[in-house]
């Protein structure tokens, strides 16, 4: 099958000698070395100047270390909220009310970690005094909006031609793409917050099953608008939004409130901790599944199937099965091993729904957009397109041929012009500057081919 494909390429790469063992396996490819020498020559001559080469093709290198820095940032910053707030809601649903708590003290609380205990008393309002020094919980929340609002910026607006813009899905330029952006987030808190403070607010349980609704109907819009991958890195923004506003402009202004009351010799008003309460208990409920769409974009199979908004809304459900779990084991009132039972059901479900989508579902085909035009169109592109064809295609295929790859890789299909024009940043990165691809070097990509690769990019880069 290997060999036919190989007799199917441009005449530039049939001289290739491909063997293959009994399983399919490629056991050697290389190229003929004499094709490549024209190519070397004319890239060192790409993009000179006459005070150095062109740096615009650095760029993407200080650009990918840039989106591995901020990355890094924002999830220190997320595991750090993460942590504080799950400590918190464990602390608050085990406080254990004793006739000796000083007056306006709800409940307490005896933990031993790091060789030493701990004795931790709440106050529902406020003690009677304001303490010398009061420790607060907010910037973790700040950084965390913060460092992925940049990562964003970085990836998705930076990027918005091949990470956020489907032309199949929705023909918008990436200008619109990163405005529907923008506003869906801001809109987005808008409308939750001004649903909490309606009537329907004093009901903390039904509130919870419209922001269901609200968040499933988001799952289908933004499955609408942009790609799968983007549209799953959207909801889980769109969610950690609402979590950090609620920070921002409910819990900590609501304190501040409460601690000015103390400072003024005035008794605060209850109403404040139970209105940063409830917003806190939405919090508790949606942080693992903003976490599922932070990782999703590594998982093709979440964000790149028909029925991606159906798997995002199941999603949201076992975030609240295990948090229920969690929750109610804290409260010392059981273990519900029930929600375990309906998390690995919505989970098998979701596997399901990841599958079933290629009996009922057809491919179109997406036009270029101007950038990747200008890869397709470049004089080394037929070359490297050839090398791309040898020493990636029998992954990241429709239907893989490599054994031990059932699915395409990171859903980057590499078997059209089109597909490969689009995907030229990521070659240039991952198999031209770098040798994470292909792994392990499995189909021996020569570093002579590694250098066509740079060759094309670069060139291209020069020409625009």
């Amino acid at each position: 099958m290997l060999l036919a494909t190989a007799a199917s390429w441009s005449p530039a790469f049939r001289p290739l000698l491909v063997s293959c063992n009994d399983t399919g396996h490629m056991s050697s490819l290389r190229p003929p070395a004499p094709s490549l020498l024209s190519i070397f020559s004319s890239h060192s001559r790409v993009g000179n100047k006459k005070n150095g080469n062109n740096p615009m093709y650095e760029y993407a290198i200080a650009w990918e270390w840039l989106s591995f820095a901020v990355r890094w940032l924002h999830v220190v910053t997320a595991v750090a909220w993460i942590g504080s707030s799950f400590y918190f809601i464990a602390l608050d649903l085990g406080l254990v009310k004793r006739p000796h708590l000083p007056p306006g003290a709800y409940g307490e609380e005896w933990q031993v970690h790091g060789g030493g205990f701990y004795h931790i008393q709440k106050y529902l309002v406020a003690p009677a005094q304001m303490p010398e020094h009061l420790t607060w919980f907010k910037y973790e929340s700040y950084f965390t909006w913060l460092s992925g609002f940049l990562l964003l910026c970085i990836v998705y607006y930076g990027g918005a031609d091949l990470f956020l813009v489907d032309r199949s899905v929705m023909e918008l330029e990436n200008w619109q793409a990163i405005c529907l952006s923008l506003a869906s987030l801001s809109i987005g808190w808008l409308f939750y917050d001004q649903l909490c403070k309606s009537k329907l607010g004093n009901n903390t349980w039904g509130l919870m099953i419209l922001l269901y609704i609200l968040l499933v109907l988001m799952a289908w819009g933004y499955t609408q608008v942009f790609t799968g991958r983007a549209a799953f890195l959207h909801l889980g923004a769109f969610t950690a939004t609402i979590m950090s506003a609620n920070v921002f402009f409910i819990i900590i202004p609501n304190q501040k409130i409460v601690v000015a009351d103390l400072i003024a010799g005035r008794t605060p008003d209850a109403k404040y901790g139970r209105i940063a309460k409830q917003r806190s208990l939405h919090n508790n409920y949606l942080v693992l599944p903003v976490i599922f769409f932070m990782l999703s974009n590594h998982y093709p199979l979440a964000f790149a199937t028909h029925f991606n908004w159906v798997i995002a809304s199941l999603v949201f459900l076992m975030g609240v099965t295990i948090r229920h779990w969690f929750n109610t084991t804290h409260a010392r009132k059981g273990k519900p091993t029930w929600t375990w039972l309906v998390t690995v059901i919505l989970f098998i479900l979701i596997i399901w729904l990841s599958t079933v989508p290629k009996l009922l579902t057809g491919e179109t085909e997406t036009a270029l957009s101007p950038v990747s035009q200008k890869f397709a169109s470049n004089a080394h592109f037929e070359a490297a397109r050839d090398v791309v064809m040898a020493r990636c295609s029998m992954c990241h295929a429709a239907e893989p041929v490599w054994d031990g790859v059932p699915f395409t890789p990171k859903s980057v299909k590499l078997e059209t012009d089109a597909e490969i024009a689009s995907h030229a940043r990521e070659i240039y990165i991952q198999a031209g500057r770098s040798h994470a691809m292909p792994p392990g070097n499995i189909t021996d990509l020569t570093p002579d081919e590694r250098k066509l690769l740079v060759a094309w990019y670069e060139s291209a880069i020069a020409s625009q």
